[in-house]
């Protein structure tokens, strides 16, 4: 997508205006439906030069907000009370993804997501004694949820051998680390006495 500079005008690339009625080029985008969060980022809608303009006069940043977090957002230290990552008390819990593992950003950001979810599951879950932690650990490793057969196991192993195997990647070695991680997980799991 190319952006021209100073504008913000985007190339349409065959969008049209979102405005009801308007079949004019969509070059200019704003805030859709979806919030940006966790998971990525979130829905443009995308509009013409002058609905952009109608838009953007129309836009209220604080609609739905309580006077008190009005002033709280418009306080200049707003933000500046929150933790940096590496002082929060549970900074090794939810690290950073490894950029590098990933071919897109939001893949990245879902992967990151889904273990968060699986753990917190997990821990939620006080029945599931099938596995030890260092197994259940190794089920999250390889994606895996503690309901897992044998075949399933040996099939996602598979999978991830594929995915991160030099071999199967041109000889690209940058996911060495991740598929270390993957062969130990394999190898604790294959011999879980859940499996026995």
């Amino acid at each position: 997508m190319t952006q021209h500079r100073f504008h913000g005008r985007f190339e349409a690339q065959g969008r049209t205006c979102n405005w009801p009625g308007c079949d004019e080029a969509g070059e200019f985008r704003a805030p859709g439906a979806r919030p940006s969060g966790f998971d990525g980022p979130g829905d443009y809608r995308w509009f013409c030069l002058d609905h952009i303009r109608d838009f953007n006069a129309g836009y209220d940043y604080f609609d739905g907000m309580e006077a008190e977090e009005i002033l709280r957002a418009q306080s200049p230290l707003y933000g500046w009370e929150t933790q940096t990552r590496a002082f929060r008390p549970d900074a090794s819990v939810d690290a950073a993804p490894r950029w590098t593992e990933f071919a897109d950003p939001l893949e990245a950001i879902m992967a990151r997501a889904r273990a968060h979810a699986r753990e917190r599951r997990a821990q939620n879950s006080s029945t599931n004694v099938r596995f030890t932690p260092g197994e259940q650990r190794a089920l999250t490793v390889l994606g895996l949820d503690a309901e897992v057969d044998r075949k399933s196991l040996r099939l996602r192993y598979t999978r991830l051998l594929r995915k991160y195997h030099p071999d199967q990647n041109g000889g690209d070695h940058g996911h060495a680390s991740r598929l270390q991680d993957v062969v130990e997980a394999y190898q604790l799991l294959r011999k879980a006495a859940a499996f026995a």
